[in-house]
């Protein structure tokens, strides 16, 4: 038991040190090569940290057992907006671009609700389902390519600091802390439950689903403490739509990914926590500490729903 909670902690520094290296490093390139920090944040920074999910899911898939995509891709998008950015803001308000506010959010939304249809139709994310939810991928991914192109930055203040071999090298090691921090720091929890008498189902809804986004959560603090808002806010939306469009769409590729009719729950659960977002950032551009406050009780509710 002592050895597990040196590895929590252990975990934990290692989630702390390597968000701070990945932030640093992905908000110096950004700087450096003229790319909005957003536009990272949405890409780089947010596949990074979805890394956990994408892994799970497919190695899943590979091996037959596509069912916990849903589940852990749902309730991934659930805690990153309810409990990630609720946190987040706690610490830190966190400004929000306005193309995040029009574009972003609202394309986040419709993939929700596109992944609600086509698991209602069928029971199942079909083959060319999920062939539909990578050409939304590929969409994304040239908006954002665009973007770039037309919004390319004059400042190089972090870029100016640090060569660009140094800061790819930041961004490699705090991705593989902070993903390998993530599994050090589950699997010790995870232990001391069970030796504390706690249900695998209990483990599951709270310290497995809290560990798979502690990448997240980390590196969006993170970000938002040095003031590097765009990378927080991007973080989050950025992995909500690669959650969806590729890691449900190349499994589904593999795989028909089953959608059980409780999934639909949570699926509409997810899509209120996106349009609180949406509501709470929609005026003033900003998610202040009174809507973080808000989602934190929204999550509460949720997993009083869940345990009940």
């Amino acid at each position: 038991m002592f050895i597990q909670f040196l590895l929590l902690i252990l975990g934990f520094v290692m989630l702390v040190k390597g968000a701070d290296w990945f932030v640093e490093g992905a908000a110096g390139i950004a700087d450096k090569f003229g790319i909005p920090q957003l536009v990272i944040g949405l890409t780089i920074v947010a596949m990074g940290t979805s890394a956990p999910e994408a892994a799970v899911s497919i190695t899943a898939a590979l091996k037959g057992n596509a069912a916990i995509t849903i589940g852990n891709v749902v309730g991934s998008n659930i805690m990153n907006i309810l409990v990630i950015l609720g946190v987040t803001s706690v610490i830190t308000a966190v400004a929000v671009a306005q193309s995040t506010v029009r574009y972003e959010i609202p394309y986040m939304l419709f993939i929700t609700a596109l992944l609600m249809v086509f698991g209602y139709t069928g029971g199942h994310i079909t083959f060319w389902e999920g062939a539909l939810l990578w050409v939304a991928f590929i969409v994304y991914l040239t908006y954002l390519f665009i973007m770039a192109k037309n919004n390319k930055q004059k400042t190089e203040e972090e870029g100016k600091k640090k060569p660009v071999w140094l800061l790819l090298i930041l961004v490699a090691v705090g991705l593989v802390l902070v993903v390998k921090g993530s599994d050090v720091s589950v699997d010790a929890a995870t232990a001391i439950a069970k030796a504390a008498g706690l249900s695998e189902r209990f483990i599951g809804l709270t310290i497995v689903a809290f560990g798979t986004s502690l990448p997240e959560l980390f590196t969006s603090a993170s970000a938002a403490i040095k003031g590097k808002a765009d990378i927080a806010i991007g973080n989050i939306v950025g992995s909500n739509v690669f959650n969806i469009l590729f890691v449900t769409g190349t499994t589904a590729l593999i795989t028909p990914v089953i959608f059980e009719k409780n999934f639909l729950i949570d699926s509409a659960i997810a899509l209120a926590a996106g349009i609180l977002l949406w509501i709470c950032v929609f005026k003033n551009h900003k998610l202040k500490r009174s809507g973080g406050v808000v989602m934190l009780l929204g999550y509460a509710a949720y997993f009083i729903y869940l345990i009940a």
